[in-house]
């Protein structure tokens, strides 16, 4: 299992061909998606298949790359009609989303602040 977070997620929505390297993804993330590949965040890339992910992460002076592929199964993939965008999802959609399960139509518990016991 992998750790939480320590920024946004962003998933790049469409399809990325899994041969593509840390550098190579770094670029896509800064030319394409337009953000910055060397900040908290995770970038999450999906195959065609939908059976493999990777996850671009930056970590004080060097990158992570995650690899997860499916032996059976898909995962629930997002897709853009035009161009692939950056998707912003929660870590704990995330969470769902390596999981198998449909992160998109997902309802959870709301989080409750200044609540009062009478």
């Amino acid at each position: 299992m992998i750790p939480a977070p320590a920024g946004n997620v962003y998933l790049a929505t469409g399809v990325t061909d899994m041969r593509k390297s840390i550098n190579t993804l770094g670029l896509l993330v800064e030319e394409v998606l337009e953000l910055n590949p060397v900040s908290p965040h995770w970038f999450v890339f999906c195959n065609r298949r939908r059976d493999k992910l990777k996850i671009l992460q930056w970590d004080t002076n060097g990158f992570w790359l995650h690899y997860r592929r499916l032996e059976k199964g898909k995962f629930s993939w997002p897709r853009h009609p035009k161009d692939t965008i950056a998707m912003e999802i929660t870590a704990r959609q995330l969470r769902w989303l390596l999981d198998g399960l449909n992160w998109q139509n997902a309802v959870a518990h709301q989080p409750l602040s200044s609540l009062k016991i009478s």
